[in-house]
């Protein structure tokens, strides 16, 4: 009963806490930090990253990413005003990854360019990474833990907790965090991917870059990370979910690409 009734609880809390709404996908998401905040948090944390990592000097990755980043930020520029666009290539070739943090800061490492086989393919990535910033995702992450906090001091004053002995403590406790991380905070979690997927496969369109190219990348990305957990336990969708998400979704976007570049699209 305690993973149920963590979840629940913690559903009430998000219920009545404060929300804003996702731009096209129109979402209603949790948002208790102010923006400003959390811009200036990330603002220094990517200039200490900067200072930390081995920032890429080869300028075909350079180049490539600051072109691909500039035109996809210009057509989402509109949904996120206040974004102060940086986009940066680190040197790791064993991370096949990229991330972005609120108001703008997006890093490549370059074991990404493992799965790269054009622009195209580059612009799926930069679209989702600035699609997780126009939709707050990382606002809405830390919210979810501050909620996540709160919920479990409601948990050991609704249980009487205090008066239990210490194994049916931890017992409740245990139960309360598999609840709130299987039940609320990784399926959000999992949300937020698919959600950053659908923004930027329309951004990346909208830019003039062929979405179907989505399926084929995705499909490489996925043949570089074997052995991935279950859907259930990870933070990201299957490789499946993701491909038949974006399968639902091409027609739309196939529609933004062929009004951005009609002399080209078939």
């Amino acid at each position: 009963m305690a993973p149920r009734f963590a979840s629940v609880l913690l559903g009430l809390l998000i219920l009545l806490s404060g929300c804003r709404t996702v731009p096209h996908t129109g979402r209603s998401a949790l948002d208790l930090v102010p923006d400003d905040q959390l811009t200036a948090a990330s603002a220094q944390q990517f200039a200490q990253l900067k200072q930390t990592s081995t920032l890429s000097s080869d300028p075909e990755y350079n180049a490539m990413v600051q072109r691909v980043g500039q035109r996809i930020a210009a057509v989402a520029g509109p949904d996120v005003p206040d974004a102060d666009w940086e986009f940066i290539v680190i040197e790791d070739d064993d991370q096949v990854n990229a991330f972005a943090m609120p108001g703008g800061k997006v890093a490549v490492y370059t074991g990404l360019f493992k799965a790269l086989k054009s622009d195209d393919d580059l612009a799926i990535v930069m679209g989702h990474e600035v699609g997780h910033v126009v939709a707050g995702h990382g606002g809405e992450r830390v919210s979810q833990q501050i909620l996540a906090s709160a919920g479990a001091t409601a948990v050991q004053l609704g249980t009487g907790l205090s008066e239990m002995d210490s194994n049916d403590q931890q017992l409740i406790m245990s139960a309360y965090g598999a609840g709130a991380t299987l039940g609320v905070l990784r399926p959000y979690s999992r949300l937020h991917e698919s959600e950053a997927d659908e923004l930027g496969l329309m951004y990346a369109a909208r830019a003039g870059y062929d979405p179907r190219k989505a399926i084929p990348f995705w499909q490489r990305m996925d043949a570089l990370s074997p052995g991935a957990p279950p859907e259930f336990l990870s933070t990201h969708p299957s490789g499946s979910t993701r491909i038949e998400n974006l399968q639902r979704l091409m027609p739309q976007a196939m529609e933004a690409y062929r009004a951005a570049t009609p002399a080209e699209s078939p």
